[in-house]
């Protein structure tokens, strides 16, 4: 499991862990830098070093000195008040006057070639956007064409919500402290941290302190499905019910029943309100197609999806309420969810329901059943998800870049895989029925997000290694891809 945890308890674990270390936290942060720093750049080499008003820019003086000492060429930009500096990252400061070298207070011009530019000028106790002074910093940073080490967090990113505050560093790799940080690997932070580097100077946080969530990884679902038996049938794998396909939207109803398919659920009915819609699917002949309310009146259905397709009509509003209705977990998407924020009665259905449910919004629908703007949702994806789970009862997963599954007890993870080809048409559709799908075969609804959450952005990322987008990757593509990784997974189980 790897950890991830508020910045209120870094802090805490800070203060912890100098006792535990027995020496000045920053002086084991600069030297994780310095160390980094001489197994990747030569000796030798120009390095700009940029320090700003707090522990952030003692933690670069202190890589700074360190590596003047090991033979590099050090440009120490610092622009921070050297009298308002905190106690350790004064003393640092006056550790790099004694070598005397000055500090820089502006860039050279022209700016000499740097092999790599360290970047400490903000730390994680950012919270606030930068003024313009601090932004035309940030884009003078951004336009060297060395690439930039982060110390913690890329200056500008805010490490709890990963939101850009006005403007933030693009790094190449980010070296972060003790634990991980929530703003690093959800909205705006995957972009900016680039590779993660992750150095606990001498702490074992997890013994110290319950982290307050994990980044999702191969290994966290690895096994959740056991292997199958060779004395198996199709009933003990589910039978999903999807429900959906309105006129023109046909097609996302058949995406997410022929992943549910490809996924291992036993058989899977759709239920199409579309009247004109066709009888059988050519290209997944095993998928059953029938009219939505005929759903209700099969016994045999395990889970239902509800949302693929489905529109708004007042055909889409009896389907939603009768299978709010219904014990069987339940899958919530698309218009099931805006349905849902219209109408405070199937709002009062969903938050009382007694079944499994799991909710599968993008920002946008996320903001309308809490009656947020989107804007106010990717400001704190992690607050927005857990007031949605604490709302309606429900697990969830937050989509998006670094998208963040929520249990209803509020355990929470942040995904680490994915990419941009997943920003295309009918990817919801998919995920959902993958969703309904593990649920199918029996895991829990919490269980079942994580899965789908990862094996979706995982067959993205094994399509985009074989040469297929992302510019491009089709949903369709994902399904057999999601298979593939799923079967990994299982054996790695």
């Amino acid at each position: 499991m790897t950890a991830v945890y508020h910045v209120e308890q870094i802090r805490t674990l800070e203060s912890m862990g100098a006792t535990q270390v027995g020496q000045p936290l920053m002086q084991l942060a600069g030297q994780a830098v310095a160390d980094w720093v001489r197994s990747h750049v030569p000796t030798g080499q120009r390095i700009l070093c940029v320090a700003g008003q707090g522990n952030n820019g003692g933690d670069a003086l202190v890589a700074a000195r360190l590596l003047k000492q090991a033979g590099y060429q050090i440009d120490m930009l610092f622009l921070g008040q050297v009298a308002t500096l905190p106690p350790d990252a004064q003393r640092a400061w006056q550790d790099w006057q004694a070598t005397g070298q000055p500090c820089l207070t502006a860039l050279p011009s022209p700016a000499p070639s740097y092999r790599i530019v360290i970047d400490g000028l903000f730390g994680i106790g950012l919270n606030r956007p930068l003024d313009a002074g601090w932004m035309a910093w940030v884009d003078q940073l951004n336009l060297l064409a060395a690439p930039k080490l982060a110390l913690d967090v890329p200056s500008g990113l805010c490490a709890k919500t990963g939101a850009v505050l006005g403007r933030a560093v693009h790094a190449k790799w980010t070296m972060t402290f003790i634990g991980l940080k929530p703003g690093l690997l959800t909205h705006d932070g995957p972009d900016h941290a680039g590779e993660i580097i992750m150095a606990p100077l001498g702490l074992d946080a997890h013994t110290l302190l319950a982290p307050a969530g994990r980044a999702l990884h191969g290994a966290d679902v690895a096994g959740l499905l056991a292997p199958r038996l060779r004395n198996s049938h199709k009933g003990l794998f589910g039978s999903v019910g999807v429900i959906g396909g309105a006129a023109g939207m046909v097609g996302a109803a058949l995406l997410a029943g022929r992943a549910a398919l490809k996924l291992g659920a036993g058989r899977v009915t759709l239920g199409l309100l579309d009247p004109d819609a066709p009888r059988v699917d050519h290209l997944q002949p095993e998928l059953m197609l029938r009219h939505a309310e005929d759903l209700f009146h099969l016994a045999h259905l395990t889970c239902l999806a509800v949302g693929p397709g489905l529109g708004k009509s007042a055909d889409a509003v009896h389907a939603l309420d009768l299978a709010l209705r219904t014990p069987l977990p339940l899958v919530l998407d698309a218009d099931a969810l805006n349905l849902i924020a219209d109408k405070p009665d199937l709002a009062n259905q969903l938050a009382t329901r007694q079944g499994t449910t799991v909710l599968t919004p993008h920002p946008a629908e996320a903001g309308r059943l809490l009656g947020w703007q989107t804007a106010a949702v990717q400001a704190d994806r992690l607050q927005a998800a857990t007031a949605l789970a604490e709302h309606f009862g429900a697990d969830l997963v937050l989509k998006g870049c670094g998208s963040i599954c929520m249990s209803c007890q509020g355990e929470w993870c942040i995904n680490t895989s994915g990419n941009p080809g997943l920003a295309s048409g009918g990817q919801g559709d998919v995920l959902a029925g993958v969703v309904a799908a593990l649920l199918g075969q029996g895991l829990s609804g919490f269980d079942a997000v994580q899965l789908a959450v990862y094996l979706h952005g995982a067959a993205a990322d094994k399509l985009v290694t074989e040469g297929l987008g992302p510019v491009g990757l089709t949903a369709s593509e994902i399904i057999d891809a999601a298979r593939a990784v799923l079967r990994g997974l299982t054996k790695r189980g």
